[in-house]
This record gives C-alpha cells, sequence and structure tokens, in this order.
C-alpha cells in the first residue's frame, strides 16, 4: 500500500485531507501535537512540528518502512494583527509552523520519491496570499509557500514529482471561526462575498488533494488551486 503524511492532520481540514486519502487507498502517516479523536485508521506520531530535530526523530521512525512518497504540507496558524500591530515574535512563530516544516520535511521525503522517479508534494495555502486585512503574517507565510511550490515544481519535474499547493478560501473549522468572529462585521461581509453562497467545508479542500495525489495528475505541477467558494473570482471582479 503506497504512504501518504499529512501534517496537523488530526483536526478540521486536516482531519478531512486524512479521511480522503483513506478511502483513496492510502496508509496515512499523521504528523501533530493533538492525537485524532475519534480515532482514525491511521499512524500518528506525537511531534511538535516547530522542533527541527523532533521532525527529524519522527521522519528517521517512519522512514524505516520505506519511502513515502506522497506528502500533504497542512499545519499551520493565524496570529491576526494590523500592521502596527504585528510583532517581530508573532512573524517568526507564524513562520516557523507555516513555512519551515514544509521545508525540513521536503528534503527529507524528496530523496525517497527521487528513487521512487514518482512523487507528490501538496502544500495548504490559502487565499489570503492575495491580500487580507490583518493578515500581514500569516499572507507572508502563505506566499512562500507559493514561492516555495513553483520553485520545487521546476527542480523535481524530471523526476516525476509533482509539487501544488490548495488555497483554501473561507472554510468552516474552529481556527477560522476564531480568527473571524461573528460579531466582528467583516465577518458577514466575507460570508456574504462567496458567489457559490456557503462557507466551505474540510470536504471541499480534501477533494482538490485527492485530484493532486493522483497518479493520473502527473501533468500538473506548479499550480495553486483556489478551493474558495469563486471568491477569488469575484475578488478579482470588484477590484477592476
Amino acid at each position: 500500500m503506497e504512504r501518504a503524511l499529512v501534517t496537523g492532520g488530526s483536526r478540521s481540514i486536516g482531519r478531512g485531507i486524512v479521511q480522503r486519502l483513506i478511502e483513496d487507498g492510502y496508509e496515512v502517516v499523521i504528523l501533530d501535537r493533538v492525537e485524532p479523536d475519534p480515532p482514525l485508521q491511521t499512524r500518528w506520531i506525537n511531534v511538535d512540528l516547530t522542533d527541527t530535530d523532533a521532525i527529524h526523530a519522527a521522519l528517521d521512525d517512519v522512514l524505516k518502512d520505506g519511502p513515502i512518497t506522497r506528502v500533504c504540507h497542512n499545519v499551520g496558524h493565524v496570529k491576526p494583527a494590523l500592521l502596527d500591530d504585528t510583532t517581530l515574535e508573532d512573524f517568526d512563530a507564524v513562520m516557523g509552523l507555516n513555512v519551515k516544516p514544509v521545508l525540513t520535511i521536503t528534503k527529507r521525503l524528496v530523496e525517497g520519491m527521487r528513487a521512487e522517479g514518482f512523487g507528490r508534494i501538496v502544500s495548504i495555502s490559502s487565499r489570503a496570499a492575495m491580500g487580507k486585512e490583518l493578515r500581514t503574517a500569516y499572507a507572508a507565510s502563505k506566499s512562500a509557500i507559493h514561492g516555495m511550490t513553483r520553485t520545487w515544481a521546476l527542480e523535481l519535474a524530471r523526476d516525476g514529482v509533482t509539487v501544488n499547493a490548495i488555497g483554501p478560501g473561507s472554510i468552516s473549522t474552529p481556527l477560522w471561526h476564531a480568527a473571524n468572529p461573528p460579531e466582528d462585521p467583516r465577518t458577514q461581509k466575507i460570508i456574504d462575498g462567496i458567489p457559490v453562497g456557503r462557507l466551505g467545508t474540510p470536504d471541499d479542500i480534501a477533494n482538490g488533494v485527492s485530484f493532486f495525489m493522483d497518479r493520473r495528475s502527473g501533468f500538473v505541477t506548479g499550480q495553486v488551486m483556489y478551493i474558495c467558494g469563486g471568491f477569488t473570482v469575484g475578488s478579482a471582479a470588484a477590484g477592476s
């Protein structure tokens, strides 16, 4: 059975991704500080993804069983703040979880992908990379994901490895609702601006990940797929 690794796969969007990959027939490994509850048919490893040494130790363990040729970089967090209130400490914290593990893990897994002549790397970005108030650190981290995705797509194409990203729009998760309080008028404005008329779900994102992970998707690389209910299109039209 082919294996896939998902960071932050115990809850919310990550859990939806893991469930879909299990349905697709993969053996899934989760790296997360939180145990899946209720349990999933996966191998869960408790690891602090801001700790590079801990990441390497976890990967040393899972790679004993052979290469992992599919990875979804999902873990991340948001520290909403206006520019004037954004601290370097918060900026470093966001980059430390949202970006650094992507580099660390990919560098370890890509050797096995090259040996297999096949690999799928998918990162969860955000529509916020296109710009959003109160998201200096978060938008910067997701823009970094886009840059790495496009660069690695070029570098790894000849090795049979594709590299893509998904930019979720507004997805109904505890993280989204914490960052967008219901009493804030900007929250309702966001929801009203989604053309399909609803918030997204983790299953919507998982469907996109499933597509990118498929062996039949080998001609798609270096792309950012916005799964946003049409919000990205609507934002572009509103600004024209």
